[in-house]
């Protein structure tokens, strides 16, 4: 896909969570579909909740996750890419390095 394929606008006021432990930027493609692109900051355990399903899709450093509830961490990194359920709610850990991320909804 060619760089000018995709259009949409960017949301200049950031989503900041988690006392800014994570914070994100909407993407809304004129397509109707929406990403957010952020960063998790090192040494973070975050719990989030879904509304739609997402699939996460590593940009930069590793983190390991895993649904609420469940026993095993599983590791992504830069180039790797991990599917939520919606209406669910997942674990996520950063090790001694922020994670870059774009977050792909629905």
């Amino acid at each position: 896909m060619s760089p000018g394929a995709l259009r949409g606008a960017v949301v200049p006021r950031a989503n900041v969570y988690f006392d800014g432990r994570c914070v994100s930027h909407t993407v809304q493609l004129d397509d109707g579909s929406r990403k957010s692109v952020g960063v998790i900051l090192p040494g973070s355990t975050l719990l989030f909740n879904t509304g739609a399903p997402e699939v996460m899709q590593g940009a930069g450093g590793w983190c390991e996750w895993r649904m609420q509830g469940g026993q095993d961490w599983k590791r992504s990194a830069e180039g790797e890419e991990f599917s939520v359920p919606g209406n669910a709610h997942f674990e996520i850990r950063t090790g001694d390095e922020a994670y870059h991320y774009v977050c792909h909804f629905g």
